[in-house]
């Protein structure tokens, strides 16, 4: 078995396209071997901001020969009339290197059994690795000195390495050696022996060129630095990619700034940080300090240039932050409401303005069906968008709600209030927590069924590539914040409701409905079978999502193959079911009587348990009246009266679910 390196070295790539790379790379060289047959037990790819490498090990010294069908000219066209090759026929052999001996008739046709001879991985590799490198797409992707091929940067460098010896390929302009480079402050040639030494090598001239290794030495590195003061340093997923990308051997540097910054909303401070610097907020006790940890790619002793550098820059960009908030808290929150009369929500549903006063009803009336105090709710409803035509937003848009919360605090408002602007935009992302207080759950709610409503009836429903104003995202909020919260709400009526309230009438209700069940089936597949979510949604689950899970719980553990069996019978011989009530006059046999009874005993009940139960003792009655009863007698009345029962009987089942999906 074989193993072979493929490394290509390249300018500074963005860090967004490396992790697509690293998928692309894998997914296309698994496609390239699988579909020449090619035996191997792993790929592994490794990337840095100055190189793609990818490592395949257990590969076949050669490919297996191959037996093929090959397919030629009709008979006629083949043969002569003397059964001689004509040249056509001789074409066929020639070109497959067959003889007249090796041909048969199939179908009218010419065929032939040929053997396609394997060929050595080297010699397959060294044809077909640039292409399969080539096929990577991202953004930006242009053209780079006189070169017609595309690619992210400029390449400098290409090793391609199988075992011990070099398999010469050319990408672009640049040819392979057996020689990397290191970092870009260490050794700039260094020779790879064999791509089983590739990460050790690397590591010796100063390249983790493991991502995953690179993270946890990024976070060993960020706790041990902060530990020095007694800090834990703070990060998210996605600080901790975009540091592991723009690092090939990070060292941390410890900076400080003036403690005056942290007077402003922490949010802002810590956003600076993170998501426009990339360095790490350092928090002490709970509470965040002028301290920060950045992450170097640089080899040596002297940080004091890079630690003013960054001082510097995050100076400026707090300064602007304190003049901004500084300018926003001269007037009270509730003052720029008005103004957002000036900001639109989406073309043709009016101004952000009008948003808020649709919030405001919406979130009335949700309150009012709760039966809650509504006063700081309908405050909340008022105040949740203000924020966005200030200052800090405007230069801060990814903090919008956060800001809000701090202005409606310095503002004096109820603190009900203030939790409510922050936690109305909750949950921010498919993982995030949920809204805690009622005022950021129920305006959350009236928000975000407001602008999958607006999306809708603007005729702008999502598609496979396109998600106008992150409706998905905004239905799974709902959902998710129901649940959370154990809120009994019709989502349902509020889309009727919020559609009224749209400048732009379009009767779309059931299909904002559709989309919001779909979107639930989703979520909760991860817990529950498909096919359960789909029965037991034939009921609207809309009206109470927290008691349509209820349901699809009892039914995902259902044990009862009778109660099943009944429920399709019935399904079965109803193919219409009847609006008219049972008559006993028309029975003629008792079964009919014991079941009308049995099933007017059974009383619908949020308990499915006990419900299920009742359904289950009715299994031996059901089963008897079907022994015992032709439904479809020749009585026209009697007939009529069994379908009427029968109806009943369906809509007991039909409350739990639709058995005919199970």
């Amino acid at each position: 078995m074989s193993i072979y390196l493929l490394e290509v070295g390249t300018e500074e790539l963005p860090y967004k396209f490396i992790p697509q790379a690293i998928e692309q790379l894998n997914t296309n060289f698994t496609n390239f071997l699988n579909d020449n047959k090619v035996k191997f037990s792993d790929i592994k790819v490794y990337a840095t901001p100055r190189r793609l490498a990818l490592i395949i090990d257990g590969l076949e010294t050669k490919t297996a020969d191959e037996e093929k069908i090959v397919k030629g000219p009709i008979k006629n066209v083949a043969f002569d009339e003397n059964g001689n090759l004509t040249k056509a026929g001789e074409g066929f052999a020639r070109k497959n290197n067959l003889t007249k001996e090796d041909l048969y008739i199939e179908d009218n046709y010419v065929h032939a059994k040929i053997v396609v001879k394997g060929k050595s991985i080297a010699e397959l590799l060294q044809e077909n690795v640039p292409s399969v490198f080539m096929k990577l797409q991202g953004a930006h992707f242009m053209r780079w000195g006189y070169n017609d091929a595309k690619f992210s940067r400029p390449i400098k460098w290409i090793v391609s390495i199988l075992d011990s010896n070099e398999v010469k390929i050319k990408i672009i302009d640049k040819e392979s050696s057996k020689y990397s480079r290191g970092h870009r402050f260490d050794k700039q040639e260094v020779l790879i022996d064999n791509p089983a030494n590739y990460l050790e090598i690397m590591r010796g001239v100063k390249v983790i060129a493991d991502q995953n290794e690179r993270k946890q030495i990024i976070v060993k590195k960020a706790e041990e630095e902060a530990a020095k003061i007694g800090a834990k340093p703070y990060y998210t997923d996605d600080l901790l990619e975009e540091v592991t990308f723009i690092t090939e051997y990070p060292i941390p540097a410890m900076c400080e700034f003036d403690p005056r910054y942290l007077d402003i909303p922490e949010e802002v401070t810590v956003t600076v940080m993170a998501v426009h610097q990339r360095y790490f907020a350092l928090y002490k006790d709970g509470k965040l300090t002028n301290k920060f940890i950045t992450m170097t790619n640089y080899l040596g002793d002297d940080f004091e240039n890079i630690k003013a550098g960054n001082v510097r820059v995050i100076k400026a960009r707090l300064d602007d932050a304190v003049f901004f908030f500084n300018e926003d808290t001269k007037k009270p929150l509730i003052d720029y409401v008005e103004s957002l009369k000036g900001v639109t929500f989406q073309k043709g549903m009016g101004t952000m303005f009008d948003k808020t006063q649709r919030l405001i009803t919406l979130s009335n009336s949700i309150a009012k069906d709760l039966n809650v105090e509504s006063k700081d709710i309908e405050r909340t409803a008022n105040l949740c968008k203000a924020d966005l035509t200030t200052n800090l937003v405007f230069e801060f848009t990814e903090l919008q709600g956060f800001i809000g919360a701090d202005y409606a605090r310095v503002s004096g408002e109820n603190e009900k209030v203030v939790q409510g602007i922050k936690e109305h935009y909750f949950p921010l992302n498919a993982e995030s927590e949920t809204a805690n207080g009622l005022e950021g759950q129920i305006v959350g709610i009236a928000d975000k069924i407001d602008t999958v409503c607006a999306v809708f009836a603007a005729g702008k429903k999502p598609t496979g590539s396109s998600d106008p104003l992150g409706v998905r995202r905004a239905a799974l909020g709902v959902i998710r914040t129901i649940l959370d919260s154990g809120l009994k709400i019709n989502v349902d009526k509020y889309i009727k409701e919020s559609l009224k309230l749209l400048p732009v009438q379009r009767d779309c209700a059931d299909e904002v409905n559709e989309f919001f069940v779909q979107r639930m089936i989703i979520f909760l597949s991860d817990k529950y079978n498909k096919q359960t979510l789909e029965a037991c949604s034939a009921k609207n689950p809309l009206v109470d999502i927290a008691d349509y899970v209820k349901r699809v719980d009892l039914v995902q553990n259902l044990n009862s193959p009778e109660l099943v069996e009944n429920a399709n019978r019935v399904i079965r011989i109803l193919k219409e079911t009847s609006n008219e009530p049972v008559q006993e006059q028309y029975f003629k046999e008792p079964i009919e009587n014991e079941l009308y009874k049995g099933v007017e005993g059974i009383k619908e009940s949020a308990d499915y348990t006990a419900y299920l139960e009742s359904l289950e003792k009715l299994n031996p009655t059901v089963t008897k009246f079907f022994e015992d009863v032709l439904v479809m007698d020749k009585d026209k009345n009697v007939k009529k009266n069994r379908i009427s029962l029968l109806t009943l009987l369906k809509n007991k089942y039909d409350y739990l679910t639709d058995f005919s999906k199970i």
